[in-house]
């Protein structure tokens, strides 16, 4: 593998970024699609790795799946009777969490691997939930097997979804098509990026299905139809930051349209941080644009409900004057890669100062020099990289197409904006 030569900006860069579809929105709404009671179309769907393994899998349990030959954007999906599978999860956590309760609905086997590097992630909690509720499991990580029915008897489940909010989403997804819904109890410490389970409960809402989230740490999903909607997907607003940040570190000025007024997004919290770094921030018939300052200012943030933004935030940190702290975050040793550790590693490989907490990254700004960045990878780490490499002449991203998890084509997008 080549690594990538990224690109350096002499001067603070200008541009106008029109971003693809968001992949937290893209992946839940095939979901909800794959359960509803007609056909639904989606628009601006995001086209990348993570999304079409999601797409592949829908189609693999025998959900119509068609895309339109004029715009692969636009994507209509038709529920079915699903059945025995294969499925690929790559190292996409949506498909490897999501998938698994829908899986249950088949008449059939469904047998789920992915990436060398997916075998690691957490799936225990997930799959021991469906175990507690009827469903035949074999195994806990992958590889796994769901051995289904038709149906899934639901009930009352108890998880420690402390290692990631996706295992709550995951069930809250599949919920009202079980037989007894189902009411989800979490144990354990706080639930990471707990703004992600609010967008899935808002989009289950869309679709007209009954959510109680009255009591804390408990979700319960009355059983019943899952109304088809014709979804149209947000930009996907935690993509956006990487470029967001270009204006910051370059003292440039960044736009992006179709800026949501009201979004679940997390990514959106990207804008609060940047204000509190020194950057000033405009949104104007729906565009949002970034003014980078003179010189970046160390932060001291809890980034437990937006962890997915945390690569690009440090290398901020560590291009800032003065030292940052970023806490709430432990969860992400358990993320594509071990994200704190892969940071500290390739802030201090160029010259920068990054070390470790019990739960998150202390930052000293050093001068950074070249050098070989690696990506573990991981499509945030790699974009971590470029940012980097903005404004440090010589850094090198060892595998930028990992980007296409959730971007295509993010080197054509990244020397686009360069150039303005």
């Amino acid at each position: 593998m080549n690594a990538w030569n990224a690109p350096y900006a002499p001067a603070p860069v200008h541009a106008t970024v029109t971003l693809p579809g968001s992949k937290s929105i893209t992946n839940r709404a095939l979901v909800i699609a794959a359960h509803a009671d007609g056909p639904s179309t989606l628009a601006g769907t995001l086209r990348s790795r993570d999304t079409d393994l999601m797409l592949s899998a829908l189609e693999s349990l025998g959900v119509g799946v068609d895309t339109d030959p004029a715009d692969p954007t636009r994507v209509t999906i038709t529920p079915a009777s699903m059945h025995g599978a294969v499925i690929d999860c790559g190292l996409a956590g949506t498909v490897m969490r999501f998938v698994p309760a829908l899986a249950a609905l088949a008449d059939g086997k469904v047998e789920f691997d992915g990436d060398e590097q997916a075998r690691t992630r957490p799936l225990h909690t997930i799959l021991d939930a469906l175990r507690d509720i009827g469903v035949d499991v074999d195994g806990s990580a992958l590889p796994f097997t769901v051995r289904g029915v038709g149906a899934v008897r639901g009930g009352d489940v108890t998880v420690d979804a402390s290692a990631s909010s996706q295992f709550v989403s995951g069930l809250l997804l599949s919920g009202a098509r079980f037989t007894e819904g189902l009411t989800i109890h979490h144990v354990g410490e706080p639930v990471p990026s707990m703004p992600h389970i609010e967008m899935t409960i808002d989009m289950l809402r869309e679709a007209g299905v009954e959510v109680d989230t009255t009591v804390a740490d408990r979700w319960r999903i009355a059983p019943g139809p899952v109304r088809a909607v014709d979804w149209q997907i947000e930009p996907d607003l935690s993509n956006a930051a990487a470029f967001l940040a270009a204006a910051a570190v370059t003292g440039g000025q960044i736009s992006v349209p179709r800026w949501p007024a009201r979004t679940t997004q997390p990514g959106a919290v990207i804008v609060d941080i940047l204000e509190a770094m020194g950057c000033r921030s405009a949104v104007t018939g729906g565009v949002l644009t970034i003014t980078g300052p003179g010189v970046l200012q160390g932060i001291s943030w809890d980034m437990s409900a937006i962890g997915e933004l945390t690569p690009t935030v440090a290398a901020m940190c560590a291009l800032a004057e003065g030292p940052s702290e970023l806490s709430g975050i432990a969860h992400l040793r358990g993320h594509e890669t071990d994200r704190l550790a892969a940071l500290v590693t390739e802030i201090t490989r160029l010259g920068g100062g990054c070390r470790e907490t019990s739960d998150g990254l202390v930052i000293d700004p050093a001068p950074l020099h070249g050098g070989l960045w690696h990506a573990y990878a991981d499509h945030r780490m790699a974009t971590a990289g470029a940012l980097v490499g903005l404004v440090t002449e010589g850094v090198q991203v060892d595998d930028v197409q990992t980007t296409a998890k959730t971007l295509p084509d993010f080197p054509a997008m990244w020397a686009g904006m360069i150039r303005g």
